[in-house]
């Protein structure tokens, strides 16, 4: 049965399904030994023979999900063009091919999912899906309500060289330490818009310390040393998919 070859890649863990739109457009995937560009190419699994970076390609036999907390100097992709630590150095014992889901700069520390199910790893970062992320920011100067709530109704930030106001989020004041000027706040949103949580800040005159992503849904890393890493009980993939039909 033929399916798109960008659903195919993703199936079998390469990336999310636009990543994988991109590797095919930049000539990345072969079919049957021939470079393939063109997004609309369908493919038959049991006949065509599918390449990426000069590997075969095939669907993983165990689905595996995996929550990881990422420590600050690791970058969220499977391979870097910089050469630096990937947060796949982190999961080296894990068999299965796994890809980030989602993205968590290289200075921001906390909760990354990683798994090999493509329609996981794409429905969890679809635009359309509004999964709760869960920040723990410390910022310097004291934090104001007025502070909370304009971050609560939405601030404006730039996106891709436009001007873009956040949606609404969930803003509580952790700790005010006045001596040394400084405010923890928690601030959970549902988009993954890049550095959004710092540019939020900046929009109220704060600049980023520290940022730690504390939970992804009700996925936490509380009991999870930096560094280390879990797999998810059926249980608790089940509820991340249910919150997203």
């Amino acid at each position: 049965m033929e399916e798109r070859l960008q659903k195919y890649l993703a199936e079998c863990g390469i990336a999310s399904r636009r990543k994988c739109e991109e590797l095919i457009k930049q000539g990345l995937v072969k079919v049957n030994g021939k470079v393939v560009t063109e997004l609309g190419t369908k493919i038959d699994p049991e006949k065509d023979i599918v390449e990426y970076a000069g590997k075969k390609v095939q669907k993983a036999t165990r689905k595996v999900y995996i929550l990881l907390n990422k420590p600050i100097g690791y970058v969220t992709t499977v391979k870097d063009q910089f050469n630096r630590d990937s947060v796949i150095d982190l999961v080296k014992d894990v068999k299965e091919r796994v890809v980030p889901v989602g993205r968590l700069d290289m200075y921001t520390s906390g909760a990354l999912l990683l798994s090999n199910d493509g329609d996981f790893v794409n429905k969890v970062t679809h635009p359309s899906n509004e999964i709760e992320k869960t920040y723990n920011v410390t910022v310097i100067g004291k934090v104001t309500n007025e502070d909370v709530t304009n971050l609560e109704n939405g601030v404006q930030i730039e996106v891709d060289g436009e001007n873009y106001t956040t949606k609404k989020a969930k803003v509580k004041i952790l700790k005010i330490d006045e001596e040394k000027n400084l405010s923890r706040i928690q601030i959970t949103i549902h988009e993954g818009k890049n550095r959004e949580i710092r540019k939020m800040c900046e929009a109220i005159g704060k600049k980023v310390l520290a940022l730690h992503r504390s939970k992804i849904a009700n996925l936490s890393v509380k009991d999870l040393r930096l560094g280390k890493w879990r797999y998810l009980t059926q249980k608790e993939v089940d509820e991340i998919l249910k919150n997203n039909e």
